[in-house]
């Protein structure tokens, strides 16, 4: 028999939320991302989804077999339950849920809820503990409040894509759904906030979260480089803008990224380059003055840094302690031997799909999770439930 002090086994620590029931009315990335973290966490998210389709993500591709893998990632671990919130029957099962729920979260457009009857004002009233979240393009206030909105549209009117690509090139859209996720993530720190201040407080509150707002916040050395100076920043490839040599740069056969962010880094790297003189010349003085000649200071690292190749280099600078690495493919960062022990690929219904980023030395990160529900999948149980 073990002591009271020692760690229980892993299958007999539940997440540090379990027993938080979750009402998840959200649809395909930004809402599912942020329940998903819960449910990951030890939460029961119930997910309700529109009879006969669900979820619109359910027919986004990559697909495994007749599964969306898309669906399946941010959908793990929850329940599903197919109500039309317009028939009386189903929308007294989803009334009855949400009294019974310590959150809610939707990201319909804002009034949609309050139509059906399922808005904030109407739970709040009989449930005053209740965590609201409403999560949507641009938010409850402003003049932009009813326009629809995906990622991109988002991502094209915060700015975040006139900053990112090359100098001489178009704007850019980054690799992945940066406003959606961003949006989720907030949401999710603010779900948690919100609970930690009904046990401190004893009431609830309705959190507002924009996708808008979520990425205008992204734009961090852009937005205080305009704010500071009043000048719109133009787009500086992989650069930083404030901060120089910080950027990728070639080898004889691959890019590699290298960041020397402050005066003993640019002393080391130009040590290890066999460049000592760098550290001398009156325009690499100051972070300033590189950031100001970045252009000039690219061409003489790479004119050492191209006469051997990126493994060769990236050991070297390692060892001076040069912070760099290479810039890795999908392939080679999921497979990496760093995303294997920080158990950051899981298995999930037998589907291969990302991890949690969040480890706590108390709770188990299981490397097998409980898989994304079929379509109505625990329909029966719940309106049992909650009817």
């Amino acid at each position: 028999m073990s002591s009271p002090c020692e760690t229980p086994p892993p299958s007999a620590r539940p997440g540090p939320l379990a027993g938080l029931l979750v009402a998840d009315f959200s649809r395909v990335l930004a809402g599912p991302f942020a329940t998903m973290m819960l449910a990951d966490l030890g939460a029961r998210v119930v997910k309700v989804e529109k009879p006969g389709t669900g979820d619109d993500s359910r027919s986004y591709g990559p697909f495994a077999g007749d599964r969306s893998l898309y669906f399946a990632r941010v959908n793990r671990g929850k329940e599903s339950v197919a109500l039309d919130l317009k028939n009386p029957a189903d929308h007294h099962v989803a009334r009855v849920l949400t009294a019974r729920a310590d959150v809610v979260v939707e990201n319909y457009r804002p009034g949609v809820m309050d139509r059906l009857g399922l808005g904030w004002a109407a739970l709040s009233a009989e449930h005053p503990t209740l965590v609201y979240c409403s999560i949507s393009g641009f938010g409850h206030t402003g003049p932009w409040s009813l326009r629809p909105a995906y990622d991109a549209v988002v991502q094209g009117m915060s700015g975040i894509m006139t900053i990112t690509g090359q100098a001489d090139g178009p704007p850019a859209k980054p690799g992945v759904p940066v406003a959606d996720l961003s949006a989720g993530l907030y949401a999710f720190g603010a779900i948690a906030t919100a609970l930690l201040g009904v046990q401190r407080h004893g009431h609830g509150t309705h959190l507002d979260v924009a996708m808008y707002d979520a990425t205008v916040s992204l734009l961090e050395g852009a937005a205080l480089s305009f704010l500071a100076t009043g000048v719109d920043p133009h787009r500086i490839g992989n650069g930083h803008f404030s901060i120089a040599p910080f950027d990728t740069f070639g080898c004889a056969d691959r890019d590699i990224t290298i960041c020397a962010a402050n005066d003993m880094l640019f002393g080391a790297l130009a040590a290890a380059l066999g460049l000592p003189g760098l550290v001398r010349d009156p325009r690499y003085a100051t972070n300033a003055g590189r950031h100001e000649a970045r252009e000039a200071l690219r061409g003489e690292l790479e004119t050492v840094l191209r006469t051997a190749r990126a493994a060769h280099w990236l050991a070297v600078l390692e060892a001076a302690g040069v912070p760099c690495g290479p810039i890795s493919t999908v392939a080679e960062a999921v497979a990496s031997p760093q995303t294997t022990a920080r158990r950051m690929v899981v298995e999930a219904g037998g589907l291969p799909v990302p991890g949690n980023p969040i480890k706590a030395s108390a709770y188990d990160d299981p490397a097998v999770r409980r898989a994304a529900p079929q379509l109505d999948e625990h329909g029966d149980a719940v309106r049992a439930e909650f009817s």
